[in-house]
């Protein structure tokens, strides 16, 4: 698959280089996503500025539980591969568990903790029409904070962005990232 729109190519502008270097891990080329963006200075800067990825009210695990399921809703397989080539180990997620990402359910046998239940639950409801009913509502203060709460909702909103980006530009697949499983 072709981009819709081209990449910056290098060399980068010391601004641009010095983000990559600070995102990137180290060998590891700049995504396209970035460098498409990277072509308009504005664009590029906002981008980054939301990105959530810092040390926030969530655990890793959690966050990328949100990052798995919305861009995974969304068909994004280029930003889903991204985050499970970089994350899955890191958080521990069995491969039944990023089966269940792409095409499972918040009650798969896999999800033993609540709370992962409900960050799944959460980001089907956010998925399917844009609210949270008020059971879901009680559950999720049961267990997160509101700054928590109002991290995951950005967080939900952010990778959709993401997914329209990198399937509204056909971005081609990062050649390390994984690949959507196939349900069994």
């Amino acid at each position: 698959m072709t981009a819709r729109i081209n990449s910056m190519t290098p060399p980068f502008t010391d601004t641009v280089q010095s983000v990559f270097d600070r995102i990137m891990p180290r060998g590891v080329p700049p995504l396209a996503l970035f460098t498409m963006l990277a072509r308009d200075p504005r664009l590029f800067d906002k981008f980054m500025a939301g990105g959530l990825l810092d040390k926030g009210h969530l655990t890793l695990r959690q966050r990328e539980i949100v990052i798995g399921r919305v861009t995974a809703q969304c068909g994004s397989e280029y930003e889903w591969g991204v985050h499970i080539a970089f994350f899955a180990t890191k958080v521990g997620f069995t491969d039944q568990e990023i089966t269940s990402l792409v095409h499972g359910t918040a009650n798969d046998p896999c999800w033993h903790e609540p709370g992962e239940r409900l960050l799944i639950r959460l980001c089907d409801a956010l998925h399917s029409d844009c609210q949270i009913n008020d059971l879901l509502w009680d559950e999720l203060t049961a267990i997160f904070s509101e700054y928590a709460l109002l991290e995951l909702m950005l967080l939900c909103g952010f990778y959709r962005t993401v997914s329209y980006l990198s399937n509204g530009a056909r971005l081609p697949l990062e050649p390390f990232a994984a690949r959507f499983p196939i349900p069994a």
